[in-house]
């Protein structure tokens, strides 16, 4: 049987603004990936999202990203390695406090937005962050682009890492994400990136933006909690998985 772990960004509500369906779709996911307050989420919001996922005994990701609150943490701020360095750690060390509090584990790293793209081919920026979550926890799973510089400077760091793959975006014939610049960068037809999933895991190959078939190895697929049809999207997408005899559980379990 193949297995796969199935995550979700949440977390991303601020102060007065909610954002996404994160009770509901938590029970339908094996991990979470938790905004830990630079380009979205706050502690309150941190800390009841970390309490969800625990009590639902799924597991509990940091996903760290640029210090762009306005900007949704998508714009490149060019941040030099030592800085990045900085801001993830913090990062990391703040959902880690709340996951402590809960009587939870963190279980793994998930770079959020343009600090994750960039650090797919970034190696300074991605050598940095893999540092940064080797000196916090040298057993957290840093979760990174499949196939990637970020996937390349994990194991260099010695991280245990897992290569994703994104159920609703489109992707190059290099193997990349497409740019959201572009109009058909998101997935909408939800049947065609379900089957497109399940023949990610089970067999190791996708269709490209131009409809070249392309090599990708998927450890973990992510979804996105932050649109009007994400939870019947997961639902979905699980139960295929499932029909196709995919076991879905969190990396390394």
């Amino acid at each position: 049987m193949n297995a796969i772990d199935l995550n979700c960004d949440l977390g991303e509500s601020f102060g007065r603004y909610a954002m996404g369906l994160d009770d509901q779709v938590i029970p339908l996911v094996s991990s979470v990936n938790i905004a830990c307050g630079m380009h979205a989420g706050d502690p309150s919001v941190m800390r009841k999202t970390v309490r969800m996922a625990a009590r639902a005994g799924i597991a509990i990701g940091a996903h760290p990203g640029y210090p762009d609150l306005q900007g949704f943490g998508r714009r490149d701020m060019n941040l030099s390695p030592d800085e990045a360095y900085s801001f993830v750690l913090y990062q990391i060390g703040a959902l880690a406090g709340f996951c402590a509090a809960e009587g939870a584990d963190l279980h793994h790293v998930k770079p959020h937005g343009q600090l994750y793209n960039r650090a797919a081919t970034d190696r300074a920026l991605a050598d940095a962050i893999a540092a940064a979550v080797r000196d916090f926890d040298s057993k957290l799973v840093l979760v990174g682009l499949s196939g990637s510089c970020l996937i390349e400077a994990g194991e260099t760091a010695g991280l245990r890492c897992a290569n994703e793959f994104f159920a609703d975006r489109n992707y190059t014939d290099q193997g990349v994400l497409a740019p959201r610049s572009l109009p058909n960068a998101t997935l909408t037809d939800e049947a065609f990136a379900v089957k497109r999933a399940v023949r990610a895991v089970r067999e190791g190959t996708i269709e490209s933006i131009t409809g070249k078939t392309i090599r990708i190895s998927a450890d973990t697929i992510c979804t996105h909690g932050d649109n009007e049809r994400a939870l019947e999207f997961v639902r979905e997408l699980r139960r295929a998985l499932e029909e196709s005899n995919v076991q879905i559980k969190p990396i390394g379990s």
